[in-house]
């Protein structure tokens, strides 16, 4: 007999609000007592094309059927290796490394780095990081993220990394050394830092820097590749090329997967042994993310991710114009922040009351991240709930 309350078995790291939800039909998640909840959350930018998608759900019921779910990558299959070839069909890179999670996406692409700059020369293994920017709460991820909140209970950290602030071409090249520095790390948009796009002509200054410094660029895409931005990903709109980029959150569908991609000069440093993965590229979980990549990288659906992000971007500015609590709107696609004068979190509290899903990028940002598939009609619907949710 279970006798241990449910919500006091979970290890309390998270503080979860609201129902307890059950189900999940398009943009919608659906509460125990029925209720039905606007989703703007997608999961953390996760579930992109919504909840119960049919070719998703299809392509796991498929895998399932095989019975192979897992066989570890001490052999292969052939969901990871059609995932990995469309991967790089369809990016800059020659080669991919699957795990399961952006923060070890982004672990994988730090050791890559290191292993390939020990090839170069000795002594470069120092890392270029920014302000703002989250990479993930594992030791290494977390020793480029600079928020000194998530940091200082796990000092020390790992050592070698330099923090600059974003759009000062002076600091990064004062930091990017050709003796010390491996790599340099960014988000091409900072999702948890506020919903800040980085300016393309900054990326292309540190694109510049690292090739002068014989360094490599890691483009962290976690929650801003694989269509976010409404293209495939991020950077393309920068008109840049990353030497490392991380992916993750919406890879296969609400399934666990990331992904490191990376160029065949970096690649030829790795060795076998270097890193692993058990569960990594799982016959399931990639046979779902490629049903992912398939839908989301057809160009119509992405001409639709633009069209659909710039009715929203049009509908949040214009909500700027008639309530004053609002201080800015930023984002590109279907990722936008909102900043409010006063506690973000209120605003998503009031928001989750009168059935709309929302969640914060700092203390002032109200961060919305519809699935990718929302149509007009759930834009406008969110729009007016958040209104709402801003008047009282």
């Amino acid at each position: 007999m279970l006798t241990t309350q449910l919500s006091d078995a979970l290890l309390g790291v998270y503080r979860p609000t609201g129902p307890t939800f059950v189900a999940g039909e398009g943009a919608y998640l659906i509460a125990e007592d029925g209720t039905r909840f606007l989703d703007f959350t997608s999961g953390i930018a996760v579930n992109a094309l919504g909840h119960g998608d049919p070719d998703v759900l299809a392509a796991i019921r498929a895998a399932l059927d095989t019975g192979l779910i897992h066989t570890s990558n001490l052999f292969r299959t052939r969901p990871a290796a059609e995932l990995a070839a469309w991967l790089v069909e369809h990016s800059f890179a020659d080669r991919v490394f699957l795990c399961n999670s952006g923060a070890e996406a982004n672990e994988a692409a730090l050791k890559f780095a290191r292993r390939w700059a020990g090839t170069v020369a000795d002594g470069k293994h120092e890392i270029v990081a920014f302000g703002g920017g989250f990479h993930g709460r594992t030791m290494g991820a977390l020793a480029a993220t600079a928020r000194p909140a998530y940091q200082d209970p796990f000092r020390p950290l790992m050592r070698g990394v330099h923090f600059a602030e974003v759009g000062d071409v002076g600091e990064a090249e004062r930091l990017i050394r050709r003796d010390r520095t491996a790599a340099v790390i960014i988000e091409p948009l900072q999702a948890e830092g506020g919903v800040l796009p980085v300016p393309p002509r900054f990326l292309k200054a540190l694109r510049y820097l690292c090739d002068e410094a014989e360094a490599l660029l890691i483009l962290d895409e976690v929650q801003v590749g694989l269509g976010r931005t409404g293209t495939l990903w991020a950077h393309e709109q920068a008109g840049i090329q990353p030497d490392l980029m991380s992916l993750a959150k919406p890879l296969a569908g609400g399934l666990p997967m990331g992904a490191v991609l990376l160029t065949e000069r970096v690649a030829a440093a790795i060795q076998p042994g270097d890193h692993g993965s058990t569960f990594g590229g799982g016959p399931v979980v990639a046979s779902a993310a490629l049903a992912v990549c398939r839908k989301i990288g057809n160009p119509a659906f992405l001409a639709e991710v633009r069209r659909k992000g710039a009715e929203l971007g049009d509908r949040l500015h214009a909500l700027a114009l008639r309530q004053p609590r609002i201080r800015a709107v930023r984002g590109a696609g279907m990722i936008w922040g909102v900043q409010v004068a006063g506690a973000a979190a209120e605003v998503v509290s009031r928001a989750l009351g009168t059935g709309l899903l929302l969640c914060t990028a700092g203390p002032e940002v109200v961060r919305l991240l519809p699935p990718l598939s929302a149509t007009d009609e759930e834009l406008a619907r969110a729009v007016s709930i958040l209104e709402g949710a801003l008047a009282c």
